[in-house]
């Protein structure tokens, strides 16, 4: 799995880079210094096309703390069987995390996320892993509708799955458009994608190449997006939805994400990477609503309404 992340990162900050002519990621690699594990962080800061783009991969282990074990038990009964509430676990996770906010509010956010997590019994770690399981998806966040734009991205995804399993794409896209609520605002983050979690329903190995193949299918769901709309001419109107839609990002990554949690409860976390998700810049105005029939409008409905882009 760690060369699978590395190999995901490497190519796409190739496909990034391509399409930036002002600057490159600069390679942030790291230790934790507690010895147990590394990562190696990608940045793009305040370039023409970019905003801010990160591409982090992280191959870590540590003890699970009582929080972070309580919360997946309660999340999936499963793991509760297999996890005693009173004993202590090791974990181990490799993983690639991506976030891309471009500059021109006409060019979508995408997000995209894939991870193994294996848990040990601290007691007998050399016995193997207690659970492991397979994580992850894509995710399309846009400040302005365009149909075919979405219906490209989802489509895409959709084949990959497609070529693993044909309940994958309708199972995991339902699951994305959950995850991926505001609840305080009742409506989605954007115009979704896939989301999956705890997912052993196969052989490892079988798991792995759908993990590979899927991470490999953003490059080609959401490149040619940036491609299509970053030299669209804009004005302060556009930007500044942009920037409110951005704060929106901004609320369900800090309130409700998995993984910003996870990490923040992570002994010696590095702090920078997990919030890397986080906007260069973001707006929240006091009570702003879009005019009706706007496009800002248009974008509010299709993130208060659940949508079959894959047709």
């Amino acid at each position: 799995m760690e060369a699978l992340v590395l190999d995901l990162q490497d190519r796409l900050v190739v496909a990034l880079e391509s399409l930036e002519p002002s600057r490159k990621f600069i390679r942030d690699r790291w230790e934790r210094e507690d010895g147990n594990g590394y990562g190696i962080s990608c940045v793009l800061q305040d370039g023409e096309v970019y905003e801010k783009a990160g591409v982090n991969v992280s191959v870590i282990e540590g003890t699970l703390a009582p929080g972070q074990l309580r919360s997946m038990r309660e999340r999936n009964p499963q793991t509760a069987n297999k996890l005693n509430a009173n004993e202590e676990y090791d974990f181990r996770v490799a993983g690639v995390s991506v976030v891309v906010h471009p500059r021109n509010p006409y060019a979508p956010t995408a997000h995209k996320n894939y991870r193994r997590f294996e848990v040990y019994r601290k007691s007998n770690k050399e016995a193997g892993p207690v659970l492991a399981w397979f994580g992850g998806g894509a995710d399309l966040t846009p400040a302005y509708l365009f149909e075919d734009d979405v219906k490209y991205f989802h489509q895409t995804l959709k084949q990959a799955c497609d070529a693993h399993d044909p309940q994958y794409y309708p199972r995991f896209k339902q699951w994305c458009d959950t995850y991926f609520t505001n609840i305080h605002r009742d409506e989605t983050r954007g115009v979704g994608g896939i989301f999956f979690d705890d997912l052993e329903d196969k052989a490892p190995e079988e798991l792995f190449h759908f993990a590979y193949d899927a991470g490999s299918a953003f490059i080609k769901a959401y490149v040619p997006l940036v491609a299509k709309r970053m030299t669209m001419p804009y004005t302060l109107r556009e930007r500044n939805w942009q920037l409110i839609r951005r704060g929106h990002y901004a609320e369900f990554n800090l309130v409700y994400d998995r993984g910003t949690k996870f990490g923040l409860m992570t002994p010696g976390a590095r702090i920078e990477s997990i919030l890397m998700s986080l906007p260069l810049t973001a707006r929240w105005e006091y009570m702003n609503q879009p005019e009706p029939g706007s496009p800002e409008a248009h974008l509010l409905e299709a993130v208060r309404t659940t949508t079959d882009w894959a047709k």
